[in-house]
């Protein structure tokens, strides 16, 4: 025999094993519903999970049964992740922005039998509760409150649940690639889908995550996910979290620009997760309170496109460098992320940020490659476009209740974006598919038009689709929202993009409304507003 090494399965378990022997004294924050903050530690974290993994187990639960919750990011929510995996239980995370009927099928279609939730849903789940039979255990993440039992008949509370747990429960030992977590994606037309993850994947995405090159996590990090924990498990970040100790911030039910910088500069946060739209009110925030947000160090930005002014301001006003990053549900989520080579060091300042606008490099891992119409792979030269695929280790192969590689074209996964790849890996999206603008046999980038569109001081939001024109097929309407105490007309909002783009590519017009429509997770709901303005251009030629 040449000898072997340890062959240890993969799980989940490890993860919270590892904080709680390694980090135990290190902090976790916590923001509560009733808006005040407690103070656990990977310790306390870890003997909660054990107790509940416990707890269910005596409850009669069994291998790979599914747990959901309807809750922010908290510490019980936290304790859940671990001790609901951990067990071999898989833990679905809910959107509570979702329509109610959309909760309906998923938690029927996912065939959840316990339902944890926080005290702010505690209305929704009651009128949802007959729709529910599958649904055996209602957990309400608190202690015992007399008005909630009163209220919701045969309610559990969670602080009795766990205190009912065994100290001494030992994790259990199973295939590493036995399902650990599941997620919903949120699309805007259909029922969305099941996208299940594996403590396999989960392990291996918290590797990816970790790498300098994407989230870099250290054990000296202070983290604020603000991301949801019911969205993409908060982008891995609890696990990439737990597996090298950092101190965690979960800013609860308050995600205002107030609320932000208060835990920012309070708990002196180092690294941030989070969508675009967060860090407009957390920008305007630091400006009103004159903070410089000295702690922070770095902010991961994703969810939809980072503008560039966003970019800018972070690193020339604040000293806060901008990962921006890119993925989807499908992949975990973790996809690319942006950090410049060694060669762009010697660049000037401008052509790097430039360079920082693509939604950076894939970590090992994950592979791109982009392709044409046929199906045909095109060049990474940086400026062929195609549609965007990915494969790896953390990717979707098929949907929830779904034939195996049913997702998948030729061993690839179709990510519905557009974009370019060169030859270093920098991939930028372009659009989505659906969204890209074909306006007399040429491609204008909807993407591209509102960085523009939003880097004018008189506009707090904007985004731009295509609608019908007699004589081009299409052309941009860009819709925007007006930044507070602003009043710019549409002639000044096109005359912002002279010499920003092609005179051809500019909007045609421009539509003010209150607020742009968006779904569960953020996104701009681009088909409303197609819908809506399908003929505002639709005059003579």
């Amino acid at each position: 025999m040449f000898g072997q090494m340890m062959s240890q399965p993969l799980l989940i378990s490890s993860l919270i094993d590892h904080a709680a022997r390694y980090h135990a004294g290190t902090e976790v924050v916590s923001v509560e519903t009733t808006g005040g903050i407690t103070r656990s530690t990977w310790g306390g974290i870890a003997a909660n999970a054990r107790r509940l993994a416990s707890a269910l187990e005596a409850l009669g639960l069994q291998r790979s049964d599914r747990c959901a919750t309807i809750a922010w990011n908290n510490r019980r929510h936290l304790e859940i992740y671990f001790g609901v995996s951990g067990a071999g239980l898989v833990c679905h995370t809910i959107n509570p922005r979702l329509f109610p009927e959309q909760l309906v099928y998923i938690i029927t279609h996912a065939e959840d039998r316990v339902l944890f939730f926080d005290r702010t849903f505690l209305p929704l789940v009651k009128s949802l509760r007959d729709k529910l039979p599958c649904v055996e255990h209602f957990v309400l993440l608190g202690p015992p409150e007399q008005e909630a039992a009163t209220e919701f008949p045969g309610l559990v509370f969670y602080d009795d649940l766990v205190a009912s747990g065994d100290d001494g429960y030992v994790w259990p030992v199973f295939d590493e690639n036995l399902a650990s977590s599941l997620c919903y994606t949120s699309g805007t037309t259909g029922n969305p889908k099941g996208v299940l993850y594996s403590h396999r994947s989960t392990m291996l995405h918290a590797f990816g995550a970790n790498l300098p090159d994407t989230i870099g996590l250290r054990a000296r990090d202070t983290v604020l996910p603000v991301v949801p924990m019911f969205h993409v498990n908060a982008w891995g970040s609890p696990y990439a979290a737990a597996m090298v100790g950092a101190r965690v911030v979960l800013p609860g039910p308050d995600l205002d620009g107030d609320s932000l910088i208060a835990l920012v500069d309070g708990e002196h946060v180092t690294v941030a997760l989070g969508v675009p739209t967060i860090w407009q009110g957390l920008i305007a925030a630091a400006r009103r309170h004159g903070s410089h947000m000295e702690s922070l160090a770095r902010t991961i930005i994703g969810g939809s496109a980072c503008p560039p002014v966003m970019i800018e301001t972070f690193r020339a006003e604040f000293g806060v460098e901008v990962i921006h990053a890119w993925g989807m549900t499908e992949m975990s989520p973790l996809g690319s992320a942006n950090h410049l080579l060694a060669k762009h060091l010697a660049m000037p300042p401008e052509m790097q940020a430039e360079r920082r606008l693509s939604q950076g490099r894939p970590p090992f891992g994950v592979e791109f490659r982009i392709t044409g119409d046929a199906g045909e792979v095109l060049p990474d030269d940086g400026t062929t476009q195609g549609d965007l695929e990915v494969r790896g280790l953390w990717v979707l192969d098929s949907y929830f209740r779904q034939d195996a590689g049913s997702a998948l074209r030729d061993g690839w996964f179709a990510t519905g974006d557009v974009a370019t790849l060169d030859g270093d890996g920098f991939m930028t999206i372009r659009d989505r598919s659906k969204d890209i603008i074909k306006s007399g046999g040429e491609w204008i980038s909807s993407v591209e038009l509102e960085n523009i569109a939003v880097a004018h001081p008189g506009l707090a939001d904007a985004a731009v689709v295509g609608v019908r024109h007699p004589k081009w097929d299409e052309r941009p309407l860009l819709v925007a929202v007006a930044a507070e105490g602003a009043g710019p007309t549409s002639e000044e909002v096109i005359a912002f993009f002279d010499g920003k783009i092609a005179s051809w590519q500019k909007p045609d017009a421009v539509v003010f409304v209150e607020a742009l429509p968006r779904n569960a997770t953020g996104k701009v709901l681009k088909n409303r507003l197609r819908e809506e303005y399908a003929d505002i251009l639709a005059g003579p030629a």
